[in-house]
């Protein structure tokens, strides 16, 4: 079974988070009608006002943990809330959110810690923090520990920016660089965030892995003049490796280099279907480095996810049905860029050696690099 990937959404009361959820429903069941995601809510107080909003929008399943933290006082009681939901909902995803707490280091840990208990049966695939940009002061404590803390937030989503003003945006992001941490960001538009920027691939979404991304980038059911909009927020490269040869593979060794070199502000994802004599190891794996071997020259379909340097890289099989416009190449490769780096980063992926076919003296195959959003 492929681990069930855990995104931890984070942030002040009244940010915005709930909002942010719900909106990246729609873009869930439009890939895939059947998706679950599951909701692991913490609320202060004991009402479950919140979890009974998403319960009723199409949400698989709801825990609440009530009264307390659960970034401090309630971390304990993670273990035993992830095994109920996976257990009675089977999701393909877990949100946890959590309120008051803007560096939720303490549940980023526990979450990699349950993963090598259970011998990985999660993954952190993300921790997000939104943002109030009318309303927030910036960060209390910008000292040496809160620093540390905050290189466990993977995205800040900029929330209400849009009544606050340009103004007030430019204050919050110079609070942001009060804590001298490259983090990446992006700007909502009325709490909507592309669902491919924070959430990355599953095995419920594995089928749209061919498909070009940007539609689910640019849009949401709504349009925008000129194409403005939060789209412009992102830019995204489609990558494309293809063979005469029908057992030609990836070299995975130069690909890893190009996974451990990312810088995380630049890049926010990247996802690829890929063949490949084996897989890549997790970026939390103990194992050796992926092999450039030629042992077993057929290959197999490995889908690759890569969020904000973590990475994992799962058989096809036991993932999803891989989309037809992805077969019969060795790797279809999405990356979602942070705006103006998608000239630098396909300079880079054409240049540098990244994605190649395994072998020597051999087909070199086709590269093709474009910016499609």
């Amino acid at each position: 079974m492929p681990p069930i990937p855990i995104t931890i959404l984070t942030g002040f009361l009244g940010s915005g988070k709930t909002t942010l959820l719900l909106n990246l429903l729609p873009q869930l069941l439009s890939q895939n009608p059947t998706y679950k995601l599951a909701l692991l809510k913490n609320e202060f107080g004991d009402l479950a006002v919140d979890s009974q909003l998403a319960s009723a929008s199409s949400i698989g399943g709801v825990r609440e943990l009530l009264n307390g933290c659960i970034c401090c006082n309630l971390v304990g009681q993670l273990d035993e809330a992830l095994k109920e939901l996976a257990e009675t909902v089977n999701p393909d995803r877990i949100v946890v959110e959590t309120s008051g707490s803007a560096f939720p280091a303490t549940l980023a840990m526990e979450v990699n810690r349950l993963s090598r208990e259970t011998n990985g049966a999660y993954t952190l695939d993300g921790v997000i923090h939104v943002i109030d940009v009318e309303n927030w002061a910036g960060y209390s404590d910008t000292s040496y520990t809160a620093k540390i803390q905050a290189r466990y937030t993977d995205l800040i989503v900029f929330n209400k920016w849009e009544v606050a003003g340009e103004q007030r945006m430019e204050e919050c992001l110079d609070r942001v660089g009060d804590l001298e941490e490259s983090i990446a960001w992006v700007k909502s538009d009325r709490g909507r965030v592309p669902v491919d920027v924070v959430f990355g691939v599953d095995g419920g979404l594995a089928r749209t892995l061919g498909e070009e991304p940007s539609s689910q980038v640019n849009g949401h059911g709504h349009g925008h003049e000129n194409g403005k909009g939060h789209q412009s927020e992102v830019e995204v490269l489609s990558i494309t490796l293809s063979s005469s040869s029908p057992t030609s593979v990836i070299d995975a060794s130069k690909l890893e280099k190009l996974l451990k070199s990312t810088p995380k502000d630049e890049v926010y994802r990247i996802k690829a279907v890929l063949a490949a004599s084996s897989p890549i190891s997790s970026s939390d794996s103990e194992s050796s480095p992926a092999s450039s071997s030629e042992d077993n020259t057929a290959g197999v379909r490995y889908i690759l996810n890569w969020a904000f340097g973590r990475w994992t890289c799962t058989p096809v099989g036991n993932a999803g049905e891989e989309h037809e416009s992805s077969s019969g190449v060795v790797l279809r490769m999405t990356m979602i860029l942070a705006r103006f780096e998608s000239k630098k980063w396909k300079k880079r992926i054409e240049t540098q050696g990244f994605v190649e076919l395994l072998g020597e003296g051999g087909e070199k195959g086709t590269l093709k690099v474009e910016k499609i959003a």
